[in-house]
């Protein structure tokens, strides 16, 4: 029964632990179906920790704080499409510099903010089923942000794989030129793209300052966004994996905490690291399999495009 008694806490903390990383994935995953490579993650993550806290704080509203962290993820995401889709800059470059520029905005910002205290979001208790044994509290106890996370799995796949929308961007990030072609707006489809990568990005960020922590600190996001942007090679390309691979990471970050409030003697450091080691070792396995990643990566990912090229 103690046994029991623990799994419970376990279950709910890594959901928790894998709403942010599911929020930006799944806002990446559109992005690359798109053609586009986004690795300003962690950056439109920060600055949507950043300002949806500010927000919050400001107008005493976690509702306007987290709709003030998508708004500013996809602001940031915004400036990021125009330097890739309209001047054509490097993508790569450009990504890393998102996350750069991310980092030194989010720390101007946040200086008045350090340390100011926010009280817990609701959870959403069901009454006679937030009681049971071991799944209780993680499936019916957390709060409103866990469950859209869980909602953005299905709504992403049934816009990818059954509308007509979801269809033009799978063929603008599978063949440029064919859906050019065709008529499809491909600089605009990926442009709407980013948008909502941003907006998924910065929501994954308000979730960190409003919810799991929460406060604001710099660094806040502790590499999150990363994983991210891996977690969608690990799913390749697939909304359902993505969900699977974020409570597999949201699992390997709550163990670690759990090993160190059991007194096992491992150094902190060691622990601290099993996250991203644990996205590294996955990385290594999938990336041998290059036929599955070939299969499923969009073939335009990554490739500049020119409507008058």
């Amino acid at each position: 029964m103690t046994e029991l008694a623990l799994l419970g806490p376990i279950l709910a903390a890594m959901m928790t632990a894998a709403t942010p990383l599911l929020f930006a994935a799944l806002g990446e995953l559109v992005v690359e179906k798109s053609g586009v490579l986004n690795l300003g993650v962690e950056g439109m993550m920060l600055v949507g920790a950043v300002c949806g806290f500010a927000a919050a704080v400001t107008t005493g509203s976690s509702t306007v704080g987290f709709i003030g962290g998508a708004a500013a993820g996809a602001a940031v995401s915004a400036v990021f499409g125009v330097l890739v889709l309209f001047l054509l800059a490097n993508q790569v470059a450009t990504g890393l510099a998102l996350t750069l520029f991310g980092i030194g905005l989010s720390a101007l910002i946040g200086q008045g903010f350090v340390g100011i205290p926010l009280a817990d979001l609701p959870e959403l208790n069901v009454p006679g089923l937030t009681d049971l044994p071991v799944i209780g509290k993680a499936l019916f106890g957390q709060d409103a942000l866990v469950y859209l996370a869980l909602f953005m799995v299905p709504a992403v796949h049934w816009f990818l794989f059954h509308t007509r929308a979801g269809l033009k961007l799978r063929a603008v990030g599978e063949n440029q030129s064919a859906a050019h072609a065709l008529g499809y707006k491909v600089i605009g489809i990926r442009f709407l793209a980013v948008l909502f990568g941003g907006a998924m990005s910065g929501m994954a960020g308000a979730y960190l300052s409003l919810s799991y922590t929460p406060m604001w600190a710099e660094g806040l996001t502790g590499g999150r966004g990363w994983i991210a942007v891996a977690l969608v090679v690990f799913a390749t390309w697939k909304p359902a994996r993505v969900l699977v691979g974020a409570w597999l990471f949201g699992g390997v970050t709550i163990a670690q905490l759990h090993i160190q409030g059991l007194g096992i003697e491992v150094p902190s450091q060691l622990l601290s690291m099993l996250p991203y080691i644990a996205t590294v070792v996955v990385l290594v396995v999938i990336s041998r399999d290059v036929a599955r990643i070939r299969l499923n990566a969009p073939a335009s990912l990554g490739k500049v495009f020119h409507p008058d090229a």
